[in-house]
């Protein structure tokens, strides 16, 4: 009671502990969603816990804030999803309470990380699909030099990473080229396309980002009719070995045809053999296929 309380991105924290701060953020983000014509919430403050305390617990119980805290949070979710099931809400791994299942019953996605840098993006991804569904995973397109690392990195590279995800775009589009905003137009498109296997597709990690300079990881139909896959190449070196990407799940009696190129390979092939990647010359390189059985 004698401290006090410190701001931190003007903002202070809510003793979520107590029923009556419970009630009055549910009363209040009700009153928003009813008046408002809104379809998208981010559930995100993005502030460290500070000045640990409630004036509602007894001294023996203060080291049960953090516990009495998240449980405050799912009544106050569970409360404000239910009454508005057609919104879409979104937490975040920092600022909404945490990437974990508790959050996921609530809300189906999560901003992933602040780091939305592509080359970044393919170990937090990666790690991330470990224990989360990769549906489940924000991942946008941002702006160059990213605002992190200040690297630099295709628009190709940034969408053929983020597209692996639930794929949004963090940037201003009116500082995009005509060229730029035409080649967005197409992968947003492309996006729909392959909505439905990164929804609801198998993912497989191919090669990890955290083994050496390549990444690939791939999505696979539950009925085993199409695939996407993509492999990443974080630094261009001279003369390599030709790289080869072996693909899982497949069914390994029937064809597959990889729908840009138009060539036909046996599920087997894909599997044992695999597919040859053709030389990236470049840093901060990608490459990603799509199959349909045949």
């Amino acid at each position: 009671p004698e401290r006090k309380s410190s701001e931190s991105r003007q903002q202070l924290i809510l003793d979520l502990s107590r029923s009556d701060v419970q009630d009055y953020i549910i009363e209040r983000v009700s009153a928003i969603l009813e008046k408002a014509d809104i379809a998208y919430v981010k559930w995100d403050m993005n502030r460290p816990m500070t000045e640990y305390g409630s004036l509602e617990l007894k001294a023996e119980h203060q080291s049960e804030l953090n516990h009495r805290y998240i449980l405050g949070l799912y009544r106050v979710l569970e409360e404000i999803t239910s009454s508005f099931p057609e919104v879409l809400f979104e937490s975040c791994a920092g600022g909404g309470g945490r990437f974990d299942p508790g959050m996921l019953h609530y809300m189906p996605q999560t901003w992933t990380s602040d780091d939305t840098d592509a080359v970044e993006r393919l170990k937090i991804q990666y790690g991330t699909s470990l224990v989360y569904p990769a549906s489940s995973m924000g991942a946008h397109v941002s702006a160059v030099p990213n605002h992190q690392v200040e690297r630099s990195t295709s628009l190709k590279m940034r969408y053929d990473v983020a597209s692996f995800g639930n794929l949004g775009y963090e940037l201003d589009l009116t500082e995009l080229n005509e060229k730029e905003m035409e080649a967005v137009k197409k992968q947003v498109n492309n996006y729909k396309e392959i909505r439905e296997l990164v929804q609801f597709g198998d993912f497989y990690r191919l090669r990890s980002p955290f083994a050496g300079n390549f990444t690939a990881w791939s999505y696979l139909s539950q009925d085993q009719e199409e695939v996407l896959a993509g492999f990443y190449q974080v630094l261009a070196t001279p003369n390599p070995k030709e790289e080869t990407l072996k693909l899982k799940g497949l069914d390994p009696d029937r064809d597959y045809k990889e729908l840009n190129s138009g060539e036909i390979y046996g599920g087997d092939e894909l599997m044992n053999f695999g597919i040859k990647v053709p030389y990236l010359k470049e840093d901060f390189s990608s490459r990603v296929w799509r199959f349909r059985q045949i």
